[in-house]
């Protein structure tokens, strides 16, 4: 299983973007999926999760700004970032879980993982 992210750049504060996660060699289900970021810094944080269609979940930090979705057919996670600021500069991270089941927000439950795309937003 390889998770490759793609769509990272830099932007400036109230822009968007949008990151793409290609799941190879994985079933693409309801199994959940999710974002991470790593600030310089700081320790991994959650910043969205999806399970089947109707099961999102967002940090507070992030929601009404992101979100979260999967696209079978190609077999893509994607995270479409709105009004980004400029706490948001991160490296991000897709990670995808190997059990069925409930969306954790701890990144060590995600079995999958990609090697992350830089965003930087500036002031």
């Amino acid at each position: 299983v390889q998770l490759v992210e793609f769509g990272g750049g830099s932007v400036q504060n109230g822009g968007s973007l949008t990151l793409s996660c290609q799941l190879r060699g994985y079933q693409f289900d309801d199994r959940c999926m999710g974002w991470f970021r790593h600030r310089e810094g700081q320790s991994i944080e959650w910043v969205a999760s999806i399970g089947d269609a109707s099961t999102l979940t967002y940090a507070e930090s992030v929601k009404g700004r992101f979100t979260i979705s999967k696209d079978h057919a190609k077999k893509t996670l994607l995270l479409e970032m709105d009004s980004l600021k400029p706490e948001d500069t991160a490296m991000y991270v897709c990670a995808a879980r190997a059990a069925a089941g409930e969306c954790y927000t701890d990144f060590g439950r995600y079995t999958y993982r990609g090697q992350g795309t830089q965003v930087t937003v500036s002031s």
